[in-house]
């Protein structure tokens, strides 16, 4: 039996339905008037879930997350005859889910779009808080909108078919909440380990359900990241620019990300809880360092969103479960980061 929780953001009622089936929809949605939207490998995997809905399939990975997607997601509804009584449905990762959000704020001005994530990292964090939108060439997630979705569809029984690498990936996020936000929930995970959460469904559903609060009340206190939310962006800053020039996953990206901000913290704040922040990483099978240019990561960082001028918005940690934001000039944030290569 599955549980509805009911966020109120930015004015927007955005139900949330914890532990209910995919086939679930069925009995809430017309489907005369719905449109599925899912990634080749989604469908490839749990076709059976989309016969008698009518499908858009797009291209899978990050490499397709561009505006030309979006246009031919836009123009596949337009076939369909899609009118603003339309809810478009996506179905997938954090990649489906940032276009499928993108192209329904964007398409006839915007329609209803529900997300259903099938991934632990889209779950967790990608699929929550109505950041939507593509990347430009290789600069990650600089063109969309916020606008929050109609409802998030929590079906775990997609993860099911997760590979290892996506799991690890999931758990990135979640050791990130844990440590901006919840230190209880950081010593939680410090006494299991991957292998635990996949084995109990249990564990599983209260650890998403923990993390789904954690970040809606980031983003219900500052919808539009002028202040906290900035903290879900620990180990970002390095972590993107890492994901976009050494081609690897986010999650591992974030992780090694999160292992740099931990160094600058101990350099600006004091913080003490490195040790433990690298070994929770190595736990749950994350990368804790990359062989990175500094000179390449720097040029992406100038590209990313929290840049203001000769500046970045720097997520550090004062302690485990304490986060703050700080402004860093790109020649501090240099010389920190080659004295941590």
């Amino acid at each position: 039996m599955g549980v509805t929780k009911r966020y109120t953001i930015d004015d927007a009622v955005v139900p949330h339905w914890m532990g209910e089936s995919f086939a679930w929809l069925k009995t809430q949605l017309n489907r005369s008037s719905s449109i599925l939207l899912t990634d080749e490998n989604v469908y490839a995997l749990h076709a059976n879930k989309f016969k008698g809905w009518r499908t858009i399939i797009v291209p899978a990975g990050e490499a397709h997350k561009q505006q030309a997607t979006v246009d031919t997601i836009m123009q596949q509804l337009a076939a369909f005859e899609a009118d603003r009584s339309t809810t478009l449905v996506a179905v997938g990762g954090g990649v489906v889910t940032d276009m499928g959000a993108y192209a329904a704020a964007i398409y006839m001005r915007g329609i209803k779009c529900i997300l259903a994530p099938t991934t632990l990292l889209c779950m967790v964090d990608a699929g929550m808080g109505g950041k939507n939108g593509v990347d430009l060439g290789k600069y990650k997630n600089l063109v969309g909108t916020i606008r929050q979705s109609s409802g998030i569809l929590f079906d775990t029984g997609f993860l099911k078919t997760l590979p290892e690498q996506e799991w690890q990936n999931g758990f990135a996020e979640i050791i990130k909440h844990a440590s901006i936000k919840n230190a209880a929930l950081f010593r939680q995970l410090e006494q299991h380990d991957l292998a635990y959460y996949r084995r109990s469904k249990t564990a599983l559903g209260d650890l998403i359900a923990s993390n789904v609060a954690i970040k809606n009340k980031i983003v219900m206190a500052d919808p539009f990241e002028k202040g906290e939310r900035k903290q879900l962006n620990f180990g970002h800053t390095i972590g993107h620019a890492i994901e976009n020039h050494l081609g690897i996953a986010h999650g591992h990206a974030v992780a090694v990300g999160m292992v740099y901000a931990g160094h600058l913290s101990q350099r600006l704040t004091g913080f003490t809880g490195q040790e433990r922040l690298i070994n929770l990483i190595e736990q749950y099978g994350l990368p804790t360092h990359a062989h990175i240019d500094i000179d390449t990561t720097l040029q992406m960082i100038r590209h990313d969103k929290k840049r203001a001028g000769d500046t970045v918005h720097f997520v550090l940690l004062e302690k485990l479960g304490k986060a703050l934001v700080l402004p860093i000039p790109f020649s501090d944030l240099s010389n920190l980061l080659r004295d941590n290569q």
